[in-house]
């Protein structure tokens, strides 16, 4: 017998008794549950102490914390209670004591300073309550400079400084300088200036504590748009709570913890409608 060839089965009798047949794949199998993407951002158990020995202050204790890209956050809490530690953690302008924050999948315990300033200029943009402009420069020099930072070409800078004062409303003032421009023309420069490098990241830290409640509305309606036309992920600090109500998820924290994580059903959506002009 060749001991390559396959073996045959053996009849005995009349017939073989033939093999139980497989059950049949039912016609309509349900398909496989599609796996939930990464969050954009999460901290896991993160801790913050400042200070040494009888002098330490834990600001942050054990927070968790996850983010997914495109959501639209408002974080709330009393003087104290740790939010805006939070922030500075979440836009890696400073580091945890203990605990993990993972951006994009990607541990950043261990990065370097230099490291962790990359990373803010490739992804992040910020927006403060003070504006930060450069006083003599006009409007378009203060929006371009990030990407004299990037050392983009000058013809590069130029066409995304306009674009992103477009975006924001402001291209009849690109040559206005800051002291020509009211608080909320000035508040708009900034947000153009944090968008023109494209991030993927907003981190808005008490963005309308300067202005007015029109100036601040009008200033809140420019980011929740900015949020749902490029998708981007908007982190803001806040105390005020109509203010937080243009946010579609709202974080409260109290005495260095998460106090309440919620979403917001009914997110602030106001009539669309062009800034008028001189007027913010």
């Amino acid at each position: 017998m060749n001991p390559a060839a396959p073996s045959q089965p053996v009849q005995t009798g009349a017939a073989a008794t033939p093999a139980p047949a497989t059950p049949a794949a039912p016609a309509h199998a349900a398909p496989a549950p599609t796996p939930a993407p990464a969050p954009l951002i999460e901290l896991r158990g993160v801790s913050k102490v400042y200070g040494q020995g009888q002098t330490a202050f834990l600001a942050l204790k054990g927070v968790d914390l996850q983010i997914a890209a495109g959501e639209f956050v408002a974080i709330m809490g009393p003087s104290g209670s740790g939010k805006s530690t939070a922030m500075n953690l979440l836009g890696c302008l400073d580091t945890a004591s203990a605990g993990e924050y993972r951006f994009r999948g990607v541990p950043l315990q261990g990065l370097q300073r230099d490291e962790l300033a990359l990373l803010r200029r490739q992804y992040f943009g910020f927006v403060f309550q003070g504006f930060y402009l450069l006083a003599r420069t006009t409007a378009l020099e203060n929006v371009e400079l990030p990407l004299v930072y990037r050392g983009l070409p000058a013809k590069q800078r130029h066409a995304a400084a306009r674009a992103a004062l477009a975006a924001v409303g402001l291209s009849p003032w690109e040559h206005h300088t800051p002291a020509e421009l009211s608080g909320g023309q000035q508040q708009r420069v900034a947000i153009a200036r944090a968008i023109v490098t494209e991030p993927q990241v907003l981190l808005a830290d008490e963005p309308t504590g300067n202005l007015d409640s029109q100036r601040g509305h009008e200033i809140m309606a420019l980011i929740q748009g900015l949020s749902r036309e490029r998708g981007l992920t908007v982190l803001m600090v806040t105390h005020e709570p109509d203010i937080a109500a243009y946010a579609s998820r709202l974080v409260r924290f109290v005495d260095g913890r998460v106090a309440s994580d919620q979403p917001n059903p009914n997110p602030v959506v106001p009539a669309p409608a062009p800034a008028p002009a001189g007027a913010v």
